[in-house]
């Protein structure tokens, strides 16, 4: 009994559920397994959790759109901002370089027009250095140099005519510099100035080359003033002698000349800067020179005998062939047989032959008055009316005429008088540095 009853509590199996459906005569049943419950259960827990979370998103969703759009709206902002800023920029950098340009457009201007002015002023510097050369102020080997052109433009057209070689140069030197740096990130960008821009580097390459020139400039000026003083002091040490001789001097004739029969209207000089005016006096004072020294030149102040012994001086003395008391006009030389004789100056031959006690004998005009004679000769090589140099042969020594021995009788005449040659050749000592 006891068992029979512990069978029916413990080995009772609970009832499974089974799910009748019938359609008509049809009768279909299924039985609910546990399992499937489980799986049922599940489902509308998940399908309702799905549901409530559609409705949440759905009620939110304004939010949400909301603020997508705004943060959105927030990076347009920035992006915009930012291309503002790079834009402006570049506008900023644009008109920089376009400003910058401009400065160096101008410099490269004021550049070419001293350029021009030094070449200008080299054409006429280097013939004023010629004519100082000639007139013995300088040395081939000490004349001032000429001015710098190691990027010597055309100046057919100044504001283009910068050869390949210079727009180079410049260009590297203007890019030497570091560009400035970009703002990084995203931020909107804030205006930078750039440590060292074009136009600042412009200015201190063109700074350099401006005082570069300055200096050639200054230095020109200088030889110039200093050829100017010695030109003049030189044309005062020839006009000293020259009034001690008595003869006028050439620029009063020239002077005088030059207002006879002039005029015009008065047109300003093209420039006025001090460098013109020095070149105009420099001018000035080697034409002044160059005419003395011309005039100086053609007067006999040389030896005509250098080296030869003095035989007779000039003055009273005994006669060789009357043994009285005497003048003696000139200075007799010692001179070999056949010897050539050159004149002491440049001159125009005015009387070539057979005179007196001269014998063969040849007179020199050399102007203002001033004359030579060459007597006692073997043979006379010129005639009158010839013009005669001083390295021109005239003669050969011998003792003709009143003459004891080979000699040269040398003899200079002023205004018609008889002059102590030696006079003229101790001035001729004195100008042997400004006359050739």
């Amino acid at each position: 009994m006891n068992s029979g009853h512990q069978h029916r509590v413990f080995g009772r199996r609970a009832q499974e559920h089974i799910l009748i459906l019938a359609s008509g005569d049809k009768v279909r049943h299924m039985t609910v397994r546990p399992w499937m419950a489980a799986l049922a259960f599940c489902f509308v827990g998940v399908f309702s959790i799905g549901y409530l979370l559609a409705t949440s998103y759905l009620v939110l969703r304004d939010d949400l759109i909301g603020a997508t759009m705004a943060r959105q709206a927030r990076m347009q902002h920035d992006y915009e901002d930012r291309i503002a800023a790079l834009r402006a920029q570049v506008d900023r950098i644009t008109s920089r370089q376009l400003l910058d340009q401009q400065v160096v457009e101008d410099k490269v201007d004021k550049l070419m027009e001293q350029q021009m002015a030094l070449t200008s002023r080299h054409g006429k510097l280097d013939n004023l250095l010629d004519r100082a050369e000639s007139s013995g102020l300088t040395e081939k080997d000490g004349a001032p140099p000429a001015p710098v052109q190691s990027y010597a433009p055309d100046v057919k057209d100044k504001r283009a005519s910068l050869n390949r070689s210079g727009i180079e140069a410049i260009e590297k030197q203007l890019a030497s510099g570091a560009p400035a740096d970009a703002t990084p990130d995203n931020s909107t960008l804030a205006y930078v100035p750039a440590t060292d821009t074009v136009g600042d580097r412009a200015d201190r390459i063109f700074s350099k080359v401006t005082l570069s020139l300055k200096d050639v400039e200054q230095d020109q000026r200088s030889r110039v003033e200093q050829l100017t003083s010695d030109a003049g002091n030189a044309a005062n040490a020839i006009e000293t002698v020259l009034t001690r001789f008595k003869i006028p001097m050439p620029e009063t004739a020239a002077r005088k000349d030059d207002d006879d029969a002039v005029g015009g209207p008065y047109v300003e000089p093209e420039s006025n800067d001090g460098f013109s005016n020095s070149l105009a006096a420099l001018d000035g004072a080697l034409t002044r020179l160059e005419a003395v020294r011309s005039t100086a030149e053609s007067l006999p102040f040389r030896n005509p005998a250098i080296g030869k012994d003095v035989t007779s001086p000039f003055g009273n003395r005994r006669d060789p062939f009357l043994g009285r008391l005497a003048l003696h006009s000139g200075i007799d030389f010692r001179f070999s047989p056949g010897e050539r004789i050159r004149p002491a100056a440049p001159g125009k031959v005015i009387s070539a032959g057979w005179t007196g006690g001269y014998g063969n004998m040849i007179e020199i005009d050399h102007g203002n008055g001033i004359s030579t004679r060459y007597g006692h000769m073997s043979e006379v090589l010129v005639k009158v009316g010839d013009t005669v140099d001083r390295n021109d042969v005239i003669g050969l020594a011998g003792s003709t005429g009143r003459s004891t021995g080979t000699h040269l009788h040398y003899e200079v005449r002023q205004d018609g008088h008889a002059v102590d040659p030696v006079y003229f050749m101790n001035a001729g000592l004195k100008l042997a540095t400004y006359i050739k």
